[in-house]
């Protein structure tokens, strides 16, 4: 009985943790103030999302602009829909950003634009979901030896995710004019709801079987 509790509750936690292979769509941050060159806020529905650099940013939309993410580099991995036209954070100044959610989130995922020649480091292992053609060309990102990071060759547009739940993400970047991001959250598909259900009601039942066999 242990060994089918352990079974289920191991897979449970697969599921959870590769629910970004369900999601196809991704909740990206809308942005709403920038106080000064080197902060702004938003929020992922109803969690509360800030940004704070060490090296100034050149601007950020939050309301009508340029929308910076065209092409197919931010929808040829497992991501759907690429993210708003008018939220994007451009970064100018190398340094250190550290982006904080006021609630965890499981998996997130970061839009990039144009990181040309810029060297990017997580600390944590990140994964490419994909790149390819953006608004101001193509690149290609060269993951480094320890997963945690890459190296921008050419015009990189895409999105990476961070495997994992975090309530805060830093990352190291270099000084380039300028190269944009935001950050989103996965939303599971209902596919991915039913199994977690379907998991948690075979724990259930084990459990009072278990109580009924004492």
């Amino acid at each position: 009985m242990k060994h089918i509790i352990k079974l289920v509750f191991g897979s449970l936690i697969t599921i959870f943790f590769s629910a970004s292979a369900f999601a196809v769509t991704v909740s990206w941050t809308d942005w709403t103030s920038s106080p000064d060159s080197f902060s702004a806020s938003g929020n992922i529905g109803s969690i509360s999302v800030g940004y704070v650099g060490t090296g100034a940013h050149s601007f950020v939309t939050t309301g009508a602009g340029t929308n910076f993410w065209t092409g197919t580099a931010y929808t040829n991995g497992s991501v759907s829909n690429a993210p708003p036209a008018s939220d994007i954070i451009a970064l100018d100044q190398g340094g250190t950003v550290t982006i904080t959610f006021s609630s965890p989130v499981a998996n997130p995922y970061i839009g990039l634009v144009s990181w040309n020649s810029n060297t990017v480091d997580f600390g944590v292992p990140i994964v490419i979901d994909s790149f390819g053609p953006g608004f101001w060309g193509n690149g290609t990102p060269i993951l480094n030896g320890s997963g945690t990071g890459f190296f921008g060759s050419g015009e990189v547009h895409g999105v990476v995710q961070l495997p994992g739940i975090f309530t805060s993400i830093t990352f190291t970047h270099t000084s380039e004019n300028w190269h944009g991001f935001t950050v989103g959250a996965p939303i599971p598909e209902p596919e991915t709801y039913a199994m977690l259900l379907a998991g948690l009601g075979l724990l259930g039942f084990v459990a009072r079987r278990r109580k009924k066999n004492a």
